[in-house]
C-alpha cells in the first residue's frame, strides 16, 4: 500500500533525508569512529551504542526515501465549507457532551496526542467532505458506535510547521 501525501510532506521528508545525510550520518560517523578509538569493542558500550544510532538513521533514510518512491501524491485543497486536509474542525461527541478540536493531516504527520488526526484513521475518514451541523455515526466495531456534530470548520494552508512524525 502507498502512503498518500501532499506535496508539502515531500517537501519535508526530502528536507528531512538531507538533514539526516548531511548532518546526522556525518555526527553518527564521527560517534563511532571516537567509540573505536577508545580499544577493546567487546565490552565497549558506547561503541554499540553509537553503531545503533548510526543503523537508526539509515533505517530512517531508507524507510523515508521508500515511502517517496511508492507516494500517491493528493491535493490538499478542500471547498471552502467542507471538512479536508489541513482543516481544523471543532467536533462535538455527543456522548460525553464534550466538544475537541482537531487537524486533519496526512498519516504521516498524524498526532493525535497533538491535535493531529490522519484522514485515513477512523474519525478522519468519518468526517472528511462534511459541513458544519452534520451528524455523523462512527462505527467502532459491528455492535457500538458514536454520534459526533461538527461545528466549526477552519481552512488553514499547509505551511508545513507540523513536522513529520519520527520513530
Amino acid at each position: 500500500m502507498s502512503d498518500q501525501l501532499t506535496k508539502t510532506d515531500i517537501k519535508l521528508i526530502e528536507e528531512e533525508i538531507e538533514h539526516r545525510k548531511l548532518v546526522v550520518r556525518k555526527e553518527a560517523l564521527e560517534a563511532v569512529k571516537e567509540a573505536r578509538a577508545q580499544g577493546d569493542l567487546s565490552d565497549n558500550f558506547e561503541y554499540y551504542a553509537a553503531k545503533r544510532d548510526k543503523n537508526i538513521n539509515e533505517g530512517r533514510i531508507r524507510y523515508l526515501e521508500r515511502m517517496m518512491r511508492s507516494a500517491v501524491i493528493i491535493s490538499d485543497e478542500s471547498l471552502v465549507d467542507e471538512v479536508g486536509l489541513n482543516n481544523t474542525v471543532e467536533i462535538y461527541f455527543e456522548e460525553d457532551d464534550m466538544t475537541e478540536t482537531y487537524k486533519l493531516m496526512t498519516s504521516v504527520r498524524g498526532s493525535s496526542l497533538n491535535g493531529l488526526i490522519s484522514v485515513e484513521s477512523p474519525l478522519g475518514k468519518a468526517i472528511l467532505g462534511h459541513k458544519v451541523n452534520d451528524r455523523i455515526l462512527i462505527e467502532v466495531n459491528e455492535t457500538y458506535g458514536y454520534y459526533i456534530v461538527i461545528r466549526k470548520i477552519e481552512n488553514t494552508v499547509d505551511d508545513g510547521t507540523d513536522k513529520l512524525r519520527s520513530y
